[in-house]
């Protein structure tokens, strides 16, 4: 399931979400923002998201 699929089937967080912008970037970035906030940097990590991880990081700044 893609990442979108996952924030958007939450019908409870896709009623909270304005706006959802795919960036594309170069270098192998991937990151997450929140209202202007980076919950999740796969560069500052130095690691891929494991499956759900964003979701729920998303989540958790939606309640």
């Amino acid at each position: 399931m893609s990442l979108v699929n996952e924030l958007l089937g939450d019908k409870q967080l896709e009623a909270q979400i304005e706006a959802l912008d795919l960036i594309p970037s170069s270098g192998g970035r991937f990151e997450v923002t929140v209202n202007d906030e980076l919950i999740f940097s796969k560069k500052a990590l130095n690691r891929h998201a494991e499956r759900g991880e964003v979701y729920g990081l998303v989540k958790a700044r939606a309640t």
